[in-house]
């Protein structure tokens, strides 16, 4: 099994920043994407963006240039740098893991890991 635990979100005011980090822990062999997504209320679940084992990153169109996710392979946490905030990110923003897990000395997977959210309201 794989935990994430999120942080960072809050209450910021249009143009302002927020740092969202996800650490992922447990039986992990190796992590091959993690990501941000985001849902606000009465609409899906949207990508934000995501960066791979490799370093490679993709962002939505709405938060390229604004948005920066990195990610410290050593502690297997990624972080979402979001800067010059608007009221249209207002959202639950999740974090999300594909993964190998490592049971018996075995390597299997991939799975899919969700976090429980952080709430980031941007108020006008």
């Amino acid at each position: 099994q794989v935990q994430l635990v999120e942080s960072g979100g809050g209450l910021v005011q249009a143009g302002g920043s927020l740092r969202l980090p996800c650490a992922a822990s447990g039986s992990i062999f190796s992590i091959h994407v993690m990501g941000w997504y985001r849902q606000a209320p009465g609409k899906q679940r949207e990508l934000v963006a995501t960066i791979t084992s490799g370093g490679s990153t993709n962002y939505q169109d709405s938060v390229k240039g604004r948005f920066t996710i990195s990610r410290d392979t050593s502690k297997n946490t990624v972080y979402l740098q979001m800067n010059s905030l608007k009221p249209e990110d207002t959202a639950l923003y999740l974090c999300n893991v594909d993964v190998s897990l490592l049971r018996n000395g075995i390597p299997f997977g991939p799975y899919t890991y969700w976090g429980q959210g952080t709430q980031v309201t941007v108020s006008s």
